[in-house]
């Protein structure tokens, strides 16, 4: 419990003709991901992540005849109330709540303003513990101040170890995220209830890891299913799946779960003109307690990555839902609190690509130079080695080293509909480049160089303004673009000379 550290606390059951039943869990829960779709190329923000989820609960409660109120406890941090379903209860809803404020040591005492509590001091060096009444009359934020018989004072400022005593939880206090609703039955009855809601704080991305083939005409493609929560709530054992597309939703502001701390101050005792600065009013904090002795170092066996990544066997499985995809994966997993996990997504072990090395060139400029920037460039078709829908995610290419793989670069996978282009920017090449010079103000001339001791291939597009016109150029017209398409020989060079009139 959080206020274990400082504030005892005694439970006691609900009020007297007040009947609450508490659902502690589910017995089965379902969770899917939909992706945030204002992310665009960036990664989920661990600790802002904007994607969102639909959890589904089944739960066993026995509810009593008359209005009663039930509690679920352990949804997720992050719902949405107004999307909550509630199903299987026969008489239907009267209301429903959700708890917002978490059971803490500040929510405590700021629910017990103007109560009697006990106040419990025990004298560190003979042990004596004490009790008396004290009055909590001022909250959390910026000091606790506590009237008792001797008079007005804040708590742990004597120099004893003062702790309060709670006869009960105040109303409205829950440990873990709670949704409660209230109901009529006519009779006492055991119901199978469903629950089903929108939470904030999820998300999920494809990630990519792909080996070029020696030739550079292929490659062997594997992709993770990430997701991601920052949610307060673990679903155990949750059958889980991911969502793929655009889905049309409005934005629903939930103000968060919150569990305020315990703040301390202590003020001077004495006159102010004894303490400098007491005739401003000034406050001095409680002097902290020493800090804990570090933990000893976690044998290298027991550390765990960020990203808890499942074994290669579990693939999730693709389905069609109307114009989205549906990623299931195949056997239960836990969706942890605040945690990442991975399962298997994609495996094309042979997908044909084509690479270029692209140039942007102002036609018009008298001189210029660039680096060639390497594309690799696929279909997404059977007959290529892919032919599935490719979900938007990151990219990080591989090849062979002399003795292990290393990376050559990184790229982007858009959402890609089978049949679509692929097209991936990977790398910027220092050995592959473009110079452009002119010897007089109408005559250019566009050089490309090779390093590479194997030819490539190359494409230039030369940007123009709308009153310029290039005679001469051996170009080609794709997608609007004037490009010059050529095969730059190894260790070699191409050229390409044009006249600009404007």
């Amino acid at each position: 419990m959080r206020a274990a550290a400082l504030l005892a606390l005694c439970l006691a059951g609900p009020a007297q003709g007040q009947t609450v039943v508490t659902s502690p869990a589910p017995e089965r829960v379902g969770v899917t991901v939909y992706r945030d779709q204002g992310r665009g190329r960036a990664r989920p923000q661990r600790h802002w992540l904007n994607g969102y989820a639909l959890i589904s609960e089944t739960r066993r409660i026995a509810i009593p005849a008359g209005e009663s109120e039930l509690r679920f406890e352990g949804v997720a941090s992050g719902i949405i109330p107004q999307s909550a379903i509630v199903g299987g209860i026969p008489e239907g809803l009267l209301e429903r709540n959700r708890d917002a404020l978490l059971l803490s040591a500040g929510s405590l005492v700021d629910r017990a303003l103007g109560q009697r509590l006990s106040l419990r001091r025990t004298d560190r060096a003979t042990g004596k513990v004490t009790s008396e009444e004290a009055i909590v009359r001022s909250g959390s934020d910026g000091g606790v101040v506590l009237q008792t018989a001797a008079g007005v004072e804040a708590l742990r400022c004597t120099g004893l170890a003062e702790t309060l005593i709670y006869d009960r939880v105040p109303a409205g206090l829950s440990a873990r995220p709670t949704l409660s609703v209230r109901v009529r039955a006519r009779q006492a009855l055991a119901a199978t209830v469903t629950l089903s809601y929108l939470a904030t704080g999820f998300d999920w991305q494809a990630d990519y890891v792909a080996m070029l083939s020696p030739d550079e005409r292929s490659l062997q493609l594997q992709a993770w299913l990430t997701l991601a929560s920052t949610d307060e709530t673990s679903f155990v054992g949750a059958t889980t799946q991911a969502v793929a597309g655009r889905v049309n939703r409005d934005e629903a502001g939930v103000p968060p779960a919150v569990a305020p701390p315990l703040r301390l101050e202590c003020w001077p005792s004495r006159t102010t003109d004894d303490v400098p600065g007491a005739e401003r009013g000034d406050s001095y904090a409680a002097a902290p307690p020493p800090p804990p002795p570090p933990p000893p170092p976690a044998p290298v066996a027991a550390l765990r990555s960020e990203i808890i990544v499942t074994g290669s066997r579990i693939m999730a499985t693709r389905e069609r839902l109307g114009d989205l995809q549906l990623y299931r994966v195949p056997e239960p997993v836990t969706v942890a609190a605040k945690a990442q996990k991975q399962v298997g997504l994609i495996d094309q072990p042979a997908v044909k690509v084509q690479p270029v090395y692209r140039f942007f060139i102002s036609a018009g400029e008298a001189a210029e130079e660039a680096e060639g920037q390497l594309f690799l460039r696929a279909q997404n078709r059977s007959a290529d080695g892919l032919g599935l829908p490719l979900p938007a995610g990151n990219l990080v290419l591989f090849r062979e080293g002399a003795s292990r793989p290393l990376m050559i670069g990184e790229g982007w996978v858009g959402d890609t509909a089978v049949g679509e282009k692929v097209e991936l920017a990977v790398a910027t090449s220092s050995g592959v480049r473009a110079s452009l010079s002119s010897s007089d103000p109408e005559q250019r001339m566009l050089t490309l160089t090779n390093d590479r001791a194997v030819p490539v291939a190359a494409e230039v597009e030369l940007q123009r303004e709308e009153c310029e016109t290039i005679d001469g150029a051996r170009l080609v017209r794709r997608d609007g673009k004037l490009l010059w398409l050529v095969t730059v020989p190894a260790n070699g060079r191409a050229t390409l000379a044009y006249r600009i009139r404007r």
